[in-house]
């Protein structure tokens, strides 16, 4: 986990270095990069914000008024300009998001808990439960972190991750996250990950957090 304060404040002190950051998964409601000296924050409104894994859009914040002229002349110049349709379906999801966000950090935060004192697991990877970030976790996102994690199982090999997903009977094999609904997928899968052979990345949706718990340990059964 990257601490933005403290690279907020070396991109300060480099005579004014641009600081952008991907705030995708934490959205503005948990991390606000801005205000620790970020120059800019992008978002995938796809994910979280929007909440439906039903558009794809994108968008950038800044406080920078002559970055913000720079992009809006190129957006206008090359026409990547959303229809309203999508738009729509952003500001859709952006109504219910703090209801969303907020109960998708609980969840993720009781699973990862629960996946870390699991005899089938070698790794727990997410910020409340990393023993070598919390404490920054904490301190930068005190209000939750998101609705993504993910965990590496034993035997770690790509069969026993695959087999680990397909059996779940709640949870959707699929690479998006963010949405209401929850998804797994095996990372290694794609050539040009270098993620260990049996991680499995997790994004929690909105159902229960006993109904996933029960859900992924009846698939670990599996191994």
């Amino acid at each position: 986990m990257a601490d933005l304060s403290r690279l907020g404040a070396l991109a300060a002190a480099a005579a004014g270095a641009p600081m952008i950051v991907d705030n995708t998964v934490a959205t503005g409601l948990l991390q606000r990069p801005l205000d620790v000296g970020a120059t800019a924050s992008l978002y995938s409104l796809t994910k979280a914000i929007s909440g439906h894994s039903d558009v794809i859009l994108g968008a950038v914040v800044s406080r920078d008024a002559g970055l913000l002229a720079e992009l809006k002349a190129w957006r206008s110049g090359g026409g990547g300009i959303p229809g309203p349709f999508e738009a729509w379906l952003a500001l859709r999801g952006l109504k219910t998001l703090p209801l969303r966000i907020a109960r998708q950090s609980a969840s993720a935060l009781a699973i990862a808990g629960h996946l870390a004192g699991h005899p089938r697991m070698t790794a727990v990877h997410y910020p409340g439960v990393d023993k070598t970030t919390s404490e920054l976790a904490r301190r930068q996102m005190p209000d939750g972190f998101g609705p993504l994690l993910s965990f590496e199982v034993t035997p770690d090999s790509a069969d026993a991750a695959d087999k680990v997903v397909a059996a779940s009977r709640l949870i959707l094999p699929a690479t998006s996250f963010g949405g209401v609904e929850s998804t797994w997928e095996r990372r290694a899968r794609w050539p040009a990950e270098t993620a260990p052979s049996g991680l499995i990345r997790l994004s929690v949706g909105v159902e229960p957090a006993a109904d996933l718990v029960t859900d992924i340990d009846d698939a670990l059964e599996v191994l």
